[in-house]
């Protein structure tokens, strides 16, 4: 009787903030995928060894969650029904030249979808993510991308990288050359917003399974905007501290400690996020402009929305309400 090899079929690699946990939570609904039980096990961020000793705020802590040993990984999939498609998302194997590298290596025969958002919209939908979770210090956006090569000097994880994450064109220049573009589905962010019934569906065909199995697309996992202020000062610097020492005791144990300062640090927000002026976004682009260049090349298709000097805003701004098309 033929077994298959233990592992991933199809692999979610990117990016970051992008719509990725959304897509991941809606093909897990589908009648024919079996969805790792460990949504980012990261297993190919890690070269066969422990996962690097990342030094930014909560590295240390997020770094005991990761799955290391193949014999784990493997473990993942063990309960997946022989004809279903197993599914793994992490969306920073698209960001990791090593992990593409690994991926090309050992998985011959996997899909590969990759999920591209406007690198800015990305980038500062990422910098919110870490702010209103207490962990990123500092308060405005546009400082915080002049600090990222110093963080990656430093050795901060690459959810700290908030630009150098938007390289779609190296990144996929690279991948191209290593594993035939059939196998790898490249989406836009706008359409999983925007046209979540056809994007499933042509998910669905790219994977080989059955279309209009999934309802919907669940709602990007956006969080409230937090202010500056003393309060969240305190709040964020307690958090911190709390995650460096959190790295020493198992990770359900921090989770538990830390939650009610993250709850209070959110509570009572009724702030939206502030819109980047047209000259933050255009300096900010600035340095991106060629890879945008290199990535029409690369898939053959205009990005000239992204070299705009407004961006799309979040998923709250760019979903369709009800009863009203696409804009």
């Amino acid at each position: 009787m033929f077994t298959r090899e233990p592992g991933p079929d199809a692999v979610i690699i990117g990016a970051p903030k992008a719509g990725t946990s959304a897509l991941h939570a809606a093909l897990a609904r589908h009648p024919q995928i079996f969805a790792s039980p460990i949504k980012e096990p990261k297993y190919y961020l890690c070269g066969g060894a422990p996962p690097p000793a990342y030094r930014g705020p909560g590295d240390a802590h997020s770094r005991q969650e990761w799955v290391w040993r193949r014999s784990d990984y493997q473990s993942l999939f063990a309960g997946a029904p022989e004809q279903s498609v197993r599914l793994e998302s992490t969306p920073f194997y698209l960001y990791s030249a090593d992990a593409r590298r690994r991926i090309a290596d050992d998985l011959p025969q996997a899909r590969l979808i990759a999920v591209i958002r406007d690198p800015i919209d990305r980038a500062y939908s990422n910098w919110m993510h870490l702010w209103v979770d207490g962990l990123e210090p500092e308060p405005d956006f546009a400082a915080a991308c002049e600090l990222e090569q110093q963080r990656i000097t430093a050795g901060w994880a690459p959810f700290w990288h908030y630009r150098q994450m938007g390289r779609y064109g190296e990144q996929l220049a690279d991948l191209f050359a290593r594993v035939d573009r059939d196998r790898v589905l490249v989406l836009r962010y706008r359409k999983l917003v925007e046209e979540p019934d056809q994007t499933l569906n042509l998910v669905s065909r790219f994977l080989g399974i059955g279309e209009n199995q999934i309802p919907s697309i669940p709602a990007d996992n956006s969080r409230v905007f937090v202010g500056r202020g003393l309060r969240t000062v305190a709040l964020g610097r307690m958090i911190r501290l709390g995650a460096a020492a959190g790295s020493l005791v198992p990770p359900q144990v921090w989770r538990k400690a830390s939650s009610p300062l993250v709850a209070a640090l959110q509570s009572g927000s009724n702030e939206r996020r502030p819109k980047l002026t047209e000259e933050q976004r255009e300096q900010l682009l600035q340095p991106l402009i060629a890879d945008i260049d290199l990535l029409e090349q690369v898939l053959g298709q205009s990005f000239a929305d992204w070299r705009s000097r407004t961006g799309r805003g979040s998923f709250a701004d760019r979903a369709p309400k009800p009863g009203i098309g696409p804009g």
